[in-house]
């Protein structure tokens, strides 16, 4: 068959281009005669892999020389814990509650200091980003997911925070859209959606904020990570050669800027869809929506099932909704494309047509 149409929130799509270079070079990199796979983190080919890498990255986010950049593992969930241990120091930690990632978050940091909520959309569901006041100049950091993969909603322009640093889960909007990372203390983004495989953890962070904290568990210091060079044990060698050669592919597409431009493009179609449709709707506020990750409903659980279940035969997967907000989902990152997003809208302009009135014809 040809390949289906992912909408998985992740592990998610991948560029064609990079699956095909990825399987061209599966068995022998660079005429070694083995996988990257196979290959010593030691080497010279996977050290200049990741040198490749992190300057790519470096490269298309624009990030300044005072910043590392450190390839983890254990996900956006391991920084829950890792942000408050390495950045806390004895003060308190404020949030901006947008969603179920940021209660994650939240709840991880209470375990290792005192932290306050600074603003919530919990009171309509996180159907909106709320106003974010100015963080009080004590605390240790300022926290927001820039992107609420399960809810749907993005913060494009992030808050003021004067000295004090401003921490980002990026995990579902890195690369997608653009960003000017002086204004971060810290990034953090699971790999998993718009950069490479599950696996790998990306973490971006100002040199002064890194060995303030003594006594950490190696595993967990940002300043043995960075004095090592992401290497401290065995990183996921695989999952950053993948990850380089999206890098590639992003800037090979006009860069983040050139990314953005298209997803906007994506997105503003199913929108404007969703805003004329007389069956299907957006839950989200207008000014707040994201560019990668789309809810949607028709108002009937059951005829949403019947949509999902229509969709799978015709090859159109994950489009279920997360079980905490339910409906349907479209998670159209970078490498999802246009085309796909027209297939889709076709396929609910033939659903209306078909169910119109809310009659369910099985």
């Amino acid at each position: 068959m040809d390949r289906a149409y992912n909408f998985s929130a992740g592990p998610a799509i991948l560029p064609v281009p990079v699956l095909e270079k990825v399987q061209k070079e599966l068995l022998s990199y660079k005429g070694s005669g083995m996988s990257v796979m196979e290959l010593s983190h030691r080497s010279d080919l996977f050290e200049e892999i990741l040198g490749e890498a992190e300057s790519l990255l470096r490269e298309l986010m624009n990030i300044p020389e005072n910043y590392k950049i450190l390839f983890l593992q254990g996900g956006a969930s391991l920084q829950f814990t890792m942000v408050p241990m390495n950045l806390m120091g004895g003060k308190k930690a404020y949030f901006v509650n947008t969603g179920s990632w940021s209660e994650k978050a939240m709840e991880e940091a209470a375990k290792i200091g005192d932290i306050e909520v600074l603003a919530s959309s919990k009171d309509k569901n996180f159907s909106y980003i709320p106003e974010i006041p100015r963080v009080p100049s004590d605390a240790a950091y300022l926290h927001i997911t820039t992107n609420n993969t399960i809810e749907g909603t993005a913060i494009f322009t992030p808050p003021e925070t004067g000295d004090v640093p401003l921490v980002a889960d990026m995990s579902s909007n890195i690369l997608s859209s653009v960003y000017d990372v002086s204004k971060f203390g810290l990034i953090y983004a699971g790999a998993q959606k718009n950069i490479g495989p599950a696996g790998l953890t990306i973490v971006i962070v100002r040199e002064d904020l890194i060995g303030n904290v003594a006594g950490l568990p190696s595993m967990l210091d940002y300043a043995v990570q960075a004095k090592n060079g992401s290497m401290y044990n065995t990183p996921a060698t695989f999952a950053i050669y993948v990850s380089k050669l999206v890098f590639e592919w992003i800037k090979e597409q006009g860069g983040v800027a050139g990314i953005e431009a298209l997803n906007r493009k994506k997105a503003g179609l199913l929108y404007d869809y969703l805003d004329a449709s007389s069956m299907f709707s957006s839950p989200v506020k207008k000014a707040d929506r994201s560019l990668t990750n789309v809810p949607f409903v028709t108002g009937s659980p059951d005829l949403d099932k019947l949509f999902i279940q229509e969709a799978e035969q015709l090859h159109f997967e994950n489009l279920k909704g997360h079980r905490l907000v339910g409906g349907m989902r479209a998670s159209i990152y970078n490498a999802f494309p246009y085309e796909g997003v027209q297939a889709l809208t076709a396929l609910m302009d033939q659903f209306v047509a078909t169910h119109k009135g809310g009659e369910i014809h099985v």
